[in-house]
């Protein structure tokens, strides 16, 4: 599965051509925790000066009281060595305690902020990315940039910091080796350089195969019955081991640049180290440098030692960081289409009288030139129940799609009491209308969450009411009533079942508009006839508009209308239509035949 099929191209190479630009973007999630930063920090640089000052104490005790002999010297100093290493500990504690709890919650408002824009985006958009990527890049890819933000980051301040402050420290002592240790900064930088540059595009490969495995083994749990029905377990095992041998791959590749870097890393400061011995210890014997002075220079140098070898990690970090920031800012980079117009007002559901209009309605998918629906124009009275009937493919579940705006239209416009759809607020309009699918979802909670997912409000006398019109009181048989979790995409009922649940809870939130995508396809006969009985009912003062394929339940209907190639081809009721529509005739006789549109889906 090639990691090039997920994301947008040209969002990715403007990645790769500012490789901290969209890691740059989310500083404002820093923003709230700009004090505590600012405390830490300064802790930090406070324990980086204690740690310093002690080669500088060292340097006093050798060349003050270890050369006189100074027993109460070498206490008062050896007692102000053990001071600045408590200080260095509690600073460190401090730092560490700080650090923890605002790297937690700024990963959790990105994650949030996340969440949020994903509800937003319209299902087009859900249809285009795979939702192994999507779980890598909001669990994975967050603590990456958890990591960098809150320790990356000020590490490299501190070792920058550090590594200026020796310096200025080992010139001082003796500027010509110091020169020497500053000098050794050039290859450090031209190793780091090339680094990052390697290590960027191996972390963004690593990270996109990361998210396809993912998605192989949400797919694999999901699908378990029908890989198992079909007996492709050993296929899907090959690609699962293909992909896994994909990601282990660049794993290696990436931990022997890192180990390669690393090495020359630890190389660069042993050597200069090496050198200054020499040259210190030839400096020392020529009176150049005093015993004391050796020392200091050797201690402070040796404190140069990891954060050279931390650089490493440091950067190997902060390029993860960096491709991380580049995946998560392409899904909030992917702009929602389906949104509140800056005029759109929100609508009571006690002024609704529910008379629905489609004038001129046409519509297409997003990379698609076949238009589903061609200038549909339907009308449904306040009360009345329409039914469409059409061969599969011919565009009735997409007509539906619209009423809720799952979809926009691409022409004409729906209207509901003479206001067009997108005048309203979204949370109002769907609000209004309930909605059952002939797939219908489950989510992994009990049966009473799933139930009131449009009604978080209702009481249990009106969920057993719902219930008992969808014919779906085998709720309360489960092994904890209602309060039974369902599982994952509610597999561990029955198909009928869950349309029946699905059904109650369209009708649980007491819609003004009901949308029902065939919702009794899955029930057999003698359950059918009940929960039609029931929502005869329910449908006397409902504006609604039903998908069926079955004669028996299209005489649910007031009146229906025959969709044919995206555009209505009669209206009437079912016996008008039966009396003088062949094709009426012909598409209930020979029930549900698929049709493929042009991009190889199918749409009904």
């Amino acid at each position: 599965m090639p990691a090039q099929s997920d994301g947008d191209p040209a969002a990715r190479d403007g990645a790769r051509r500012h490789p901290l630009r969209n890691l740059w973007r989310l500083r404002s999630y820093l923003r709230p925790y700009a004090m505590e930063f600012a405390w830490l920090l300064l802790a930090a640089l406070a324990a980086t000066a204690a740690s310093l000052a002690v080669p500088l104490v060292v340097q006093r005790v050798v060349d003050g009281p270890v050369a006189g002999h100074d027993a109460a010297g070498l206490f008062r100093l050896g007692l102000l060595a053990l001071l600045l290493g408590l200080a260095e500990a509690v600073l460190i504690f401090i730092r560490r305690w700080t650090q923890s709890s605002s790297s937690v919650g700024m990963e959790a408002a990105i994650r949030a902020d996340i969440y949020a824009h994903l509800q937003r985006l319209p299902a087009g958009c859900h249809d285009r990315w795979q939702s192994g990527q999507l779980l890598s890049r909001i669990t994975s890819d967050l603590s990456v940039i958890r990591r960098f933000l809150s320790f990356g980051v000020l590490f490299l301040v501190l070792n920058l910091v550090t590594y200026l402050a020796v310096v200025v420290l080992l010139v001082r002592l003796h500027p010509a080796l110091g020169l020497l240790v500053a000098v050794s900064a050039v290859p450090l930088f031209l190793i780091s350089r090339r680094f990052a540059r390697h290590y960027h595009a191996a972390s963004r490969r690593m990270q996109d195969q990361q998210g396809d495995v993912a998605t192989l083994v949400e797919e694999t749990a999901q699908g378990l019955r029908t890989m198992r029905a079909y007996g492709r377990g050993p296929e899907l095992a090959a690609r699962f081991a293909a992909g896994a041998r994909a990601l282990h791959d660049t794993g290696v590749g990436k931990a022997r640049l890192l180990a390669r870097t690393s090495a020359l890393f630890d190389l660069v400061p042993n050597l200069t180290l090496g050198v200054v011995l020499v040259a210190g210890t030839a400096a020392a014997a020529r009176g150049a440098l005093s015993i004391g002075e050796l020392v200091a220079f050797v201690s402070l140098q040796l404190m140069l030692i990891w954060p050279v070898q931390s650089l490493g990690w440091i950067i190997a970090n902060g390029q993860e960081a960096a491709t991380a920031a580049d995946r998560i800012q392409e899904v909030l980079d992917t702009p929602p289409t389906i949104v509140d117009a800056p005029h759109a007002r929100p609508l009571d559901r006690a002024d609704v009288r529910g008379r629905l209009r489609f004038e001129g309605v046409s519509f297409r998918y997003p990379g698609s030139t076949t238009p589903v629906l061609r200038e549909v124009d339907l009308t449904v009275e306040p009360g009345e129940t329409l039914a469409l009937v059409g061969a599969t493919g011919c565009g009735k579940s997409t007509l539906l799609s619209l009423v809720p705006r799952l979809h926009d239209v691409t022409g004409g416009r729906i209207t509901l009491d003479g206001r067009d759809l997108r005048d309203l607020r979204l949370a109002s309009l769907r609000r209004l209308v309930g909605v059952a699918f002939e797939e219908p979802t489950l989510f992994s909670m009990s049966v009473w969450e799933n139930l009131t997912l449009g009604r978080p409000d209702a009481g249990e006398a009106e969920v057993r009411a719902a219930l008992a019109l969808a014919q779906a009181e085998f709720a309360y048989e489960l092994p904890w009533g209602l309060a039974t979790r369902v599982g994952e995409q509610g597999l561990s009922l029955s198909g009928g079942q869950r349309q029946r649940l699905a059904l109650a809870r369209a009708v649980l939130g007491r819609p003004a508009l009901l949308v029902l995508d065939d919702p009794l396809s899955a029930l057999d006969v003698h359950t059918e006839a009940l929960v039609e009985a029931a929502l005869r009912r329910v449908l006397r003062n409902t504006t609604a508009l039903l998908v069926v394929h079955r004669p028996s339940t299209v005489a649910l209907a007031d009146r229906v209308a025959l969709l044919e190639g995206g555009r209505i081809v009669a209206v009437g009721t079912h016996s008008e239509l039966l009396a003088t529509v062949p094709a009426y005739r012909a598409v209930l006789s020979a029930g549900p035949v698929e049709r493929h549109d042009g991009a190889g889906l199918v749409r009904s």
